[in-house]
């Protein structure tokens, strides 16, 4: 089998606070297969860009990785030193965030920020460096590229900002991109011109991207695989049209049974998922989603579920499919 780009195996990570350790993810398993796009979704708060910090390193004082590994290019990035961790930052493993200006520099023109990215490219001229920059924007589809070199962050809309982080993070051809709810603040004819712009790049840099989001449509539109997050859990992961088509876990169930695009009929009323996240500070002893799933048993409030497969390349953490094959 292929290596894959990102391995995660049993990453688990607390944040220290006064009221004690919140443990944000446990037992986290997954890969990230070369030359694919792999989505990750859940609701706000199921850890889903907490692992996009832990792979990025970029995480909080208070956080403490309590188990596991995050192996990319077979070496454990949770074991480099913040030296080594620069040098695949930006390079080798690069991100785009929800808020483009979370990582513009208001104070810099654009063609100055991208090229301070290549500022290991000893050889280059500044004049070589400027056409690469000019070149990466138009394949982002920023229009006259040269001439809006010189522009700041603010003469650019929404859109564009976006278009333009998107650019610096694949200025480098980095091996893996994290795009995190990069759709979220756009409208809906932008962020399909995102979601195209992403599968194009992809086969462009021969790379592999994970895709954070919370919209179902965005994920069943663009990626190859899934993995379904829940209160700091996998909860399900497989193939994009094995999960959708028969999905295993109630959690997945409930959350597709919740996309606004499956509503046929006019209504008030949204469907949602009764009940609340579980505190996280003094997890569930069985299956984590048990108090808001409406096919849970004894067995689920007393035993945590295993992984189990639904079929080779398709699991669920759930004692419903207790007859699987373990993961």
């Amino acid at each position: 089998m292929t290596v894959p780009v990102l391995r995660i195996e049993d990453l688990s990570l607390d944040f220290a606070t006064i009221a004690g350790p919140v443990h944000a993810l446990r037992g986290v398993a997954m890969d990230v297969p070369k030359g694919e796009i792999v989505g990750i979704v859940g609701e706000s708060g199921s850890g889903k860009s907490t692992l996009a910090m832990v792979i990025m390193r970029l995480l909080a004082t208070n956080a403490r990785i309590t188990s596991g590994r995050v192996v990319f290019a077979g070496r454990d990035l949770l074991t480099l030193s913040e030296e080594e961790m620069r040098a695949i930052r930006g390079d080798r493993i690069a991100m785009v965030f929800q808020d483009p200006m979370t990582s513009l520099n208001p104070v810099r023109s654009i063609g100055q920020q991208m090229c301070d990215i290549q500022h290991r490219d000893h050889a280059s001229r500044t004049a070589q460096k400027r056409e690469k920059v000019a070149a990466a924007l138009r394949k982002v589809g920023i229009p006259d590229a040269e001439s809006q070199l010189d522009n700041y962050p603010f003469q650019f809309s929404g859109g564009m900002r976006q278009r333009i982080a998107i650019a610096m993070a694949l200025l480098q051809r980095p091996a893996l991109l994290i795009a995190d709810e990069v759709t979220t603040a756009l409208d809906v004819t932008l962020e399909a011109q995102i979601l195209h712009l992403l599968r194009e790049l992809r086969g462009e840099i021969e790379g592999s991207i994970l895709f954070i989001s919370h919209n179902l449509g965005a994920i069943a539109e663009i990626c190859d695989r899934i993995a379904v997050f829940y209160a700091g859990e996998i909860v399900e992961q497989g193939p994009i049209g094995r999960i959708f088509a028969n999905p295993q876990h109630p959690y997945t169930k409930a959350l597709i049974a919740c996309d606004p695009a499956r509503i046929v009929a006019a209504t008030r009323q949204l469907p949602v998922i009764p009940g609340d996240v579980p505190n996280l500070r003094v997890p569930p002893k069985g299956c984590i989603f048990a108090d808001r799933c409406p096919q849970v048993m004894d067995r689920c409030r007393n035993e945590k579920p295993g992984d189990r497969l639904a079929t080779p390349d398709h699991s669920a953490r759930c004692h419903l499919l207790a007859g699987g094959a373990p993961a």
